[in-house]
Protein backbone atom coordinates (compact mmCIF):
# COMPACT_ATOMS: atom_id res chain seq x y z
CA UNK A 1 0.00 0.00 0.00
CA UNK A 2 2.78 2.42 0.96
CA UNK A 3 4.73 1.62 -2.21
CA UNK A 4 1.62 2.19 -4.33
CA UNK A 5 1.04 5.55 -2.68
CA UNK A 6 4.65 6.62 -3.20
CA UNK A 7 4.51 5.51 -6.82
CA UNK A 8 1.32 7.53 -7.32
CA UNK A 9 2.91 10.62 -5.74
CA UNK A 10 5.92 10.11 -7.97
CA UNK A 11 3.88 10.79 -11.09
CA UNK A 12 4.33 14.33 -12.40
CA UNK A 13 0.71 14.91 -13.39
CA UNK A 14 -0.52 13.82 -9.96
CA UNK A 15 1.87 16.21 -8.23
CA UNK A 16 0.85 19.04 -10.55
CA UNK A 17 -2.82 18.44 -9.75
CA UNK A 18 -2.10 18.30 -6.03
CA UNK A 19 -0.19 21.58 -6.15
CA UNK A 20 -2.91 23.29 -8.17
CA UNK A 21 -5.59 22.07 -5.78
CA UNK A 22 -3.49 23.09 -2.79
CA UNK A 23 -2.98 26.58 -4.20
CA UNK A 24 -6.70 27.01 -4.83
CA UNK A 25 -7.50 25.89 -1.29
CA UNK A 26 -4.81 28.19 0.15
CA UNK A 27 -6.30 31.15 -1.75
CA UNK A 28 -9.78 30.34 -0.44
CA UNK A 29 -8.51 29.89 3.12
CA UNK A 30 -6.55 33.16 3.13
CA UNK A 31 -9.55 35.03 1.71
CA UNK A 32 -11.83 33.65 4.45
CA UNK A 33 -9.31 34.49 7.17
CA UNK A 34 -8.96 38.08 5.96
CA UNK A 35 -12.73 38.41 5.60
CA UNK A 36 -13.23 37.18 9.16
CA UNK A 37 -11.05 40.07 10.36
CA UNK A 38 -12.04 42.73 7.84
CA UNK A 39 -15.53 42.50 6.34
CA UNK A 40 -14.50 45.12 3.76
CA UNK A 41 -12.50 42.44 1.96
CA UNK A 42 -15.43 41.18 -0.12
CA UNK A 43 -16.77 44.63 -1.01
CA UNK A 44 -16.88 45.35 -4.77
CA UNK A 45 -14.40 48.20 -4.37
CA UNK A 46 -11.76 46.03 -2.70
CA UNK A 47 -12.28 43.11 -5.07
CA UNK A 48 -11.79 45.52 -7.96
CA UNK A 49 -8.59 46.83 -6.38
CA UNK A 50 -7.40 43.26 -5.81
CA UNK A 51 -8.11 42.23 -9.40
CA UNK A 52 -6.45 45.30 -10.90
CA UNK A 53 -3.34 44.76 -8.79
CA UNK A 54 -2.85 41.44 -10.60
CA UNK A 55 -2.65 42.96 -14.09
CA UNK A 56 1.02 43.91 -14.43
CA UNK A 57 2.19 41.05 -12.22
CA UNK A 58 0.18 38.51 -14.21
CA UNK A 59 1.07 39.76 -17.69
CA UNK A 60 4.78 39.69 -16.90
CA UNK A 61 4.57 36.38 -15.00
CA UNK A 62 2.98 34.54 -17.94
CA UNK A 63 5.98 35.37 -20.13
CA UNK A 64 8.44 34.74 -17.30
CA UNK A 65 7.01 31.25 -16.92
CA UNK A 66 8.13 30.41 -20.47
CA UNK A 67 11.64 31.67 -19.68
CA UNK A 68 11.79 29.54 -16.53
CA UNK A 69 10.28 26.58 -18.39
CA UNK A 70 13.35 26.69 -20.63
CA UNK A 71 15.64 26.63 -17.59
CA UNK A 72 16.53 30.35 -17.76
CA UNK A 73 15.49 33.40 -15.72
CA UNK A 74 14.83 37.08 -16.50
CA UNK A 75 15.57 39.49 -13.65
CA UNK A 76 15.33 42.59 -15.83
CA UNK A 77 11.53 42.68 -16.28
CA UNK A 78 10.95 45.23 -13.51
CA UNK A 79 13.41 47.65 -15.07
CA UNK A 80 11.99 47.06 -18.57
CA UNK A 81 8.50 47.77 -17.17
CA UNK A 82 9.69 51.22 -16.10
CA UNK A 83 11.96 51.92 -19.07
CA UNK A 84 9.25 51.34 -21.71
CA UNK A 85 6.86 53.79 -20.05
CA UNK A 86 9.60 56.32 -19.37
CA UNK A 87 10.90 56.31 -22.96
CA UNK A 88 7.35 56.60 -24.29
CA UNK A 89 6.55 59.50 -21.91
CA UNK A 90 9.78 61.37 -22.66
CA UNK A 91 9.30 61.15 -26.41
CA UNK A 92 5.62 62.09 -26.21
CA UNK A 93 5.62 64.77 -23.50
CA UNK A 94 9.15 66.14 -23.54
CA UNK A 95 10.89 67.43 -20.44
CA UNK A 96 13.53 64.72 -20.28
CA UNK A 97 16.99 64.48 -21.79
CA UNK A 98 15.75 64.21 -25.38
CA UNK A 99 15.66 67.53 -27.30
CA UNK A 100 12.53 66.69 -29.31
CA UNK A 101 9.03 65.22 -29.02
CA UNK A 102 6.98 62.97 -31.30
CA UNK A 103 3.25 62.13 -31.52
CA UNK A 104 1.67 59.52 -29.25
CA UNK A 105 1.52 56.52 -31.59
CA UNK A 106 5.22 56.60 -32.62
CA UNK A 107 6.10 57.15 -28.94
CA UNK A 108 4.11 54.06 -27.98
CA UNK A 109 5.90 52.07 -30.66
CA UNK A 110 9.26 53.34 -29.40
CA UNK A 111 8.48 52.31 -25.82
CA UNK A 112 7.49 48.79 -26.90
CA UNK A 113 10.48 48.66 -29.27
CA UNK A 114 12.91 49.44 -26.45
CA UNK A 115 11.38 46.64 -24.34
CA UNK A 116 11.75 44.17 -27.22
CA UNK A 117 15.34 45.33 -27.81
CA UNK A 118 16.27 44.67 -24.17
CA UNK A 119 14.77 41.20 -24.55
CA UNK A 120 16.91 40.63 -27.66
CA UNK A 121 20.02 41.76 -25.80
CA UNK A 122 19.18 39.37 -22.95
CA UNK A 123 18.88 36.56 -25.49
CA UNK A 124 22.16 37.53 -27.16
CA UNK A 125 24.07 37.66 -23.86
CA UNK A 126 22.70 34.26 -22.87
CA UNK A 127 22.97 32.47 -26.23
CA UNK A 128 25.94 34.05 -27.99
CA UNK A 129 28.03 35.53 -25.20
CA UNK A 130 27.48 32.42 -23.06
CA UNK A 131 26.60 34.30 -19.87
CA UNK A 132 24.29 32.66 -17.34
CA UNK A 133 20.88 34.28 -17.75
CA UNK A 134 20.91 35.22 -14.05
CA UNK A 135 24.02 37.38 -14.57
CA UNK A 136 23.01 38.71 -18.00
CA UNK A 137 19.57 39.87 -16.93
CA UNK A 138 20.79 41.18 -13.57
CA UNK A 139 23.22 43.37 -15.49
CA UNK A 140 20.49 44.49 -17.91
CA UNK A 141 18.29 45.36 -14.92
CA UNK A 142 20.85 47.96 -13.87
CA UNK A 143 21.39 49.12 -17.46
CA UNK A 144 17.65 49.64 -17.98
CA UNK A 145 17.27 51.46 -14.66
CA UNK A 146 20.20 53.70 -15.59
CA UNK A 147 18.67 54.43 -18.99
CA UNK A 148 15.34 55.32 -17.36
CA UNK A 149 17.04 57.86 -15.11
CA UNK A 150 19.19 59.24 -17.92
CA UNK A 151 16.43 59.58 -20.53
CA UNK A 152 13.93 61.11 -18.13
CA UNK A 153 16.35 63.29 -16.14
CA UNK A 154 14.75 61.60 -13.09
CA UNK A 155 11.48 63.35 -13.96
CA UNK A 156 7.98 62.12 -13.16
CA UNK A 157 5.59 62.48 -16.11
CA UNK A 158 1.87 63.27 -15.76
CA UNK A 159 0.20 63.74 -19.17
CA UNK A 160 -2.92 65.50 -17.82
CA UNK A 161 -0.77 68.26 -16.25
CA UNK A 162 2.01 68.43 -18.80
CA UNK A 163 3.18 71.78 -20.23
CA UNK A 164 2.28 72.02 -23.04
CA UNK A 165 -0.73 69.70 -23.00
CA UNK A 166 -0.78 67.01 -25.70
CA UNK A 167 -3.71 67.06 -28.18
CA UNK A 168 -7.02 66.09 -26.58
CA UNK A 169 -7.45 62.98 -28.73
CA UNK A 170 -4.01 61.71 -27.71
CA UNK A 171 -4.80 62.19 -24.02
CA UNK A 172 -8.12 60.39 -24.46
CA UNK A 173 -6.66 57.56 -26.51
CA UNK A 174 -3.81 56.97 -24.08
CA UNK A 175 -6.08 57.03 -21.04
CA UNK A 176 -8.45 54.54 -22.66
CA UNK A 177 -5.62 52.04 -23.29
CA UNK A 178 -5.58 50.94 -19.68
CA UNK A 179 -7.80 53.33 -17.74
CA UNK A 180 -11.13 53.19 -19.54
CA UNK A 181 -13.88 51.89 -17.26
CA UNK A 182 -16.26 49.15 -18.31
CA UNK A 183 -19.22 47.65 -16.45
CA UNK A 184 -19.05 47.85 -12.63
CA UNK A 185 -16.21 50.40 -12.93
CA UNK A 186 -13.85 47.66 -14.06
CA UNK A 187 -10.81 49.08 -15.90
CA UNK A 188 -10.08 47.76 -19.36
CA UNK A 189 -6.66 46.69 -18.05
CA UNK A 190 -8.32 43.57 -16.68
CA UNK A 191 -9.30 42.57 -20.22
CA UNK A 192 -5.63 42.84 -21.18
CA UNK A 193 -4.83 40.39 -18.37
CA UNK A 194 -7.50 37.93 -19.54
CA UNK A 195 -6.31 38.20 -23.15
CA UNK A 196 -2.70 37.62 -22.08
CA UNK A 197 -3.65 34.54 -20.05
CA UNK A 198 -5.61 33.01 -22.94
CA UNK A 199 -2.83 33.72 -25.44
CA UNK A 200 -0.06 32.29 -23.25
CA UNK A 201 -2.18 29.32 -22.16
CA UNK A 202 -2.69 28.39 -25.79
CA UNK A 203 1.00 28.96 -26.56
CA UNK A 204 2.15 26.82 -23.62
CA UNK A 205 -0.42 24.00 -23.73
CA UNK A 206 -1.71 23.78 -27.29
CA UNK A 207 1.25 24.43 -29.59
CA UNK A 208 4.39 22.58 -30.64
CA UNK A 209 6.33 25.58 -29.32
CA UNK A 210 5.08 24.99 -25.78
CA UNK A 211 5.70 21.23 -25.86
CA UNK A 212 9.22 21.81 -27.15
CA UNK A 213 9.92 24.26 -24.34
CA UNK A 214 9.09 21.52 -21.84
CA UNK A 215 11.36 19.05 -23.64
CA UNK A 216 14.24 21.52 -23.92
CA UNK A 217 14.01 22.66 -20.31
CA UNK A 218 13.55 19.14 -18.95
CA UNK A 219 16.51 17.63 -20.81
CA UNK A 220 18.75 20.19 -22.59
CA UNK A 221 21.32 17.56 -23.66
CA UNK A 222 18.68 15.43 -25.36
CA UNK A 223 17.24 18.55 -27.01
CA UNK A 224 20.64 19.33 -28.56
CA UNK A 225 21.07 15.74 -29.70
CA UNK A 226 17.61 15.89 -31.29
CA UNK A 227 18.65 19.13 -33.05
CA UNK A 228 15.83 21.14 -31.55
CA UNK A 229 16.31 24.92 -32.06
CA UNK A 230 17.17 25.64 -28.44
CA UNK A 231 18.99 28.93 -29.11
CA UNK A 232 16.18 30.27 -31.29
CA UNK A 233 13.64 29.44 -28.59
CA UNK A 234 15.74 31.25 -25.99
CA UNK A 235 15.65 34.39 -28.10
CA UNK A 236 11.88 34.08 -28.48
CA UNK A 237 11.13 33.68 -24.76
CA UNK A 238 13.39 36.58 -23.78
CA UNK A 239 11.77 38.81 -26.41
CA UNK A 240 8.30 37.79 -25.18
CA UNK A 241 9.40 38.54 -21.62
CA UNK A 242 10.63 42.02 -22.59
CA UNK A 243 7.53 42.69 -24.69
CA UNK A 244 5.09 41.82 -21.90
CA UNK A 245 7.06 43.82 -19.31
CA UNK A 246 7.06 46.87 -21.58
CA UNK A 247 3.36 46.51 -22.41
CA UNK A 248 2.46 46.12 -18.72
CA UNK A 249 4.47 49.24 -17.86
CA UNK A 250 2.71 51.35 -20.49
CA UNK A 251 -0.74 50.04 -19.50
CA UNK A 252 -0.08 50.82 -15.83
CA UNK A 253 1.12 54.29 -16.87
CA UNK A 254 -2.16 54.74 -18.72
CA UNK A 255 -4.22 53.64 -15.71
CA UNK A 256 -2.32 55.47 -12.97
CA UNK A 257 -1.78 58.63 -15.03
CA UNK A 258 1.87 59.20 -14.15
CA UNK A 259 5.22 57.46 -14.31
CA UNK A 260 8.71 58.02 -12.99
CA UNK A 261 11.98 56.07 -12.98
CA UNK A 262 12.69 53.37 -10.37
CA UNK A 263 8.97 52.69 -9.73
CA UNK A 264 9.15 48.90 -10.03
CA UNK A 265 12.20 47.73 -8.14
CA UNK A 266 10.36 44.78 -6.56
CA UNK A 267 8.36 43.64 -9.60
CA UNK A 268 11.05 41.28 -10.92
CA UNK A 269 11.18 39.31 -7.71
CA UNK A 270 7.41 39.22 -7.25
CA UNK A 271 7.07 37.84 -10.79
CA UNK A 272 9.58 35.07 -10.12
CA UNK A 273 7.88 34.32 -6.79
CA UNK A 274 4.49 34.01 -8.52
CA UNK A 275 5.85 31.61 -11.14
CA UNK A 276 7.64 29.43 -8.57
CA UNK A 277 4.65 29.42 -6.22
CA UNK A 278 2.57 28.34 -9.20
CA UNK A 279 4.60 25.14 -9.51
CA UNK A 280 7.26 25.96 -12.11
CA UNK A 281 10.68 24.44 -11.52
CA UNK A 282 13.69 26.78 -11.60
CA UNK A 283 15.66 23.97 -13.22
CA UNK A 284 13.30 24.04 -16.21
CA UNK A 285 10.93 21.61 -17.88
CA UNK A 286 7.94 22.10 -15.61
CA UNK A 287 5.25 24.74 -15.21
CA UNK A 288 1.66 25.55 -16.18
CA UNK A 289 -0.18 28.76 -16.96
CA UNK A 290 -3.00 27.90 -14.56
CA UNK A 291 -0.47 27.39 -11.77
CA UNK A 292 1.17 30.72 -12.61
CA UNK A 293 -2.20 32.49 -12.54
CA UNK A 294 -2.93 30.98 -9.12
CA UNK A 295 0.51 32.11 -7.93
CA UNK A 296 -0.30 35.65 -9.10
CA UNK A 297 -3.65 35.55 -7.31
CA UNK A 298 -2.05 34.27 -4.10
CA UNK A 299 0.60 37.04 -4.07
CA UNK A 300 -1.97 39.74 -4.85
CA UNK A 301 -4.24 38.34 -2.15
CA UNK A 302 -1.45 38.36 0.42
CA UNK A 303 -0.54 41.97 -0.39
CA UNK A 304 -4.16 43.11 -0.33
CA UNK A 305 -5.14 41.15 2.76
CA UNK A 306 -2.13 42.21 4.79
CA UNK A 307 -2.72 45.84 3.81
CA UNK A 308 -6.35 45.58 4.98
CA UNK A 309 -5.14 44.11 8.26
CA UNK A 310 -2.83 47.09 8.72
CA UNK A 311 0.36 45.09 8.38
CA UNK A 312 3.39 47.11 7.25
CA UNK A 313 5.01 46.60 3.86
CA UNK A 314 8.12 45.07 5.46
CA UNK A 315 5.99 42.27 6.94
CA UNK A 316 4.36 41.76 3.53
CA UNK A 317 7.82 41.21 2.05
CA UNK A 318 8.55 38.75 4.87
CA UNK A 319 5.42 36.72 4.07
CA UNK A 320 6.17 36.69 0.33
CA UNK A 321 9.74 35.57 1.01
CA UNK A 322 8.60 32.73 3.27
CA UNK A 323 5.96 31.58 0.78
CA UNK A 324 8.55 31.58 -2.02
CA UNK A 325 11.02 29.55 0.05
CA UNK A 326 8.26 27.09 0.88
CA UNK A 327 7.35 26.75 -2.81
CA UNK A 328 10.96 26.02 -3.80
CA UNK A 329 11.27 23.47 -0.98
CA UNK A 330 8.06 21.79 -2.16
CA UNK A 331 9.51 21.63 -5.68
CA UNK A 332 12.67 19.93 -4.38
CA UNK A 333 10.61 17.39 -2.40
CA UNK A 334 8.34 16.63 -5.36
CA UNK A 335 11.28 16.09 -7.69
CA UNK A 336 12.83 13.74 -5.15
CA UNK A 337 9.60 11.73 -5.08
CA UNK A 338 9.60 11.48 -8.86
CA UNK A 339 13.25 10.44 -8.97
CA UNK A 340 12.82 7.82 -6.24
CA UNK A 341 9.70 6.43 -7.92
CA UNK A 342 11.60 6.10 -11.20
CA UNK A 343 14.48 4.31 -9.51
CA UNK A 344 12.12 1.90 -7.76
CA UNK A 345 10.33 1.16 -11.04
CA UNK A 346 13.65 0.47 -12.75
CA UNK A 347 14.73 -1.93 -9.99
CA UNK A 348 11.38 -3.68 -10.09
CA UNK A 349 11.62 -4.15 -13.86
CA UNK A 350 15.16 -5.49 -13.50
CA UNK A 351 14.05 -7.99 -10.84
CA UNK A 352 11.13 -9.16 -12.99
CA UNK A 353 13.46 -9.62 -15.97
CA UNK A 354 15.55 -12.03 -13.93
Amino acid sequence: MRQSLLALLGRQNVLNNLRTTGLALAILLIALIVYSQRSAFFTPENLLTLTRSMVALGMVAFAQMLVILLGEIDLSVGAIYTLAGTVMATLWLGGGALPFTIPLLPALAAGIGVAVLIGLVNGFLTVRAGLPSFIATLGMLNVADGLSLMVSNATTFTPAYNEPLPPAWELSFFHNLGGALMAWNMPVEILWLVAAFVAFWLLRHRTVFGFRLVAMGGNPDAAHVARLPVNKYKYVVFVLSGLMAGLAGILDFSYVGSIGPMQSSSLSFQVIAAVVIGGASLTGGRGTMLGTLLGVILLALLNNGLALLGVGSFVQLLFIGLVTIGAVWLDIVSQRLIRNAGQRAARLNADNAK
